[in-house]
């Protein structure tokens, strides 16, 4: 009789012990893919910038340095990769034409950011390296001359810091362009300036 009990109860604590691991490999999945949602939120950031335009080379002797104010929209996919705009205003002077005319230069580009997982620190720190293409308008003031337009790209590295929703950018920038003089004639060449900017981002 007890032989006969005994299988019964040993079926139902089997059963049992099943049931609660499957129950707790369950709960324990639901934590992870919780976690995994949370850390790899998607989201937009805004984010006004301010610092300088340092032409380099050739185009140093083109156009003076500045400052440079703009504002960048960034779509963050994951930890690891985000799509950043920017477009950023320099008002310079050109060096070249006589009584050095004021002179306005307009960049908007598009670019992918490549970027390692924050440290879990009461201040996230993210380091990043980027890269991008866009355009850049040269335009006079008070002038008849009419603006031009050249392609160029750019590498970017700098590092994204912040709690919550606020954080603070420091990114430098080398961009690379097509440059046509903006009077008379002359050949197609390749420019170079670099950027330095610390901007103030908001994420939604």
């Amino acid at each position: 009789m007890y032989k006969t009990l005994e299988k019964p109860f040993t079926v139902v604590r089997e059963k049992s012990f099943r049931l609660i691991a499957t129950l707790g490999l369950l709960f324990a999945s639901s934590r992870l893919a919780a976690q995994t949602t949370t850390s790899a939120q998607q989201h937009i950031t805004l984010r006004p910038f301010v610092g300088a335009y340092l032409p380099t080379g050739d185009q140093r002797d083109f156009l003076k340095d500045a400052v440079l104010v703009g504002t960048q929209a960034a779509w963050t996919a994951n930890e690891n990769f985000a799509v950043t705009g920017s477009f950023g205003w320099t008002p310079s002077e050109d060096k070249i034409q006589p009584g050095s005319r004021k002179l306005d230069a307009y960049q908007y580009d598009i670019g992918v950011e490549a970027r390692s997982e924050a440290a879990n620190f009461s201040t996230l720190i993210s380091p990043f390296i980027g890269a991008g293409i866009g355009g850049r308008t040269y335009s006079y003031r008070n002038s008849t001359i009419d603006s031009k337009t050249n392609f160029d790209g750019y590498g970017a590295v700098g590092v994204d810091a912040g709690t919550g929703v606020v954080g603070i950018r420091l990114e430098v920038r080398d961009y690379i362009s097509r440059f046509q003089p903006l009077t008379g004639g002359g050949d197609t060449k390749t420019r170079n300036d670099v950027a330095l900017f610390a901007g103030l981002g908001l994420k939604f």
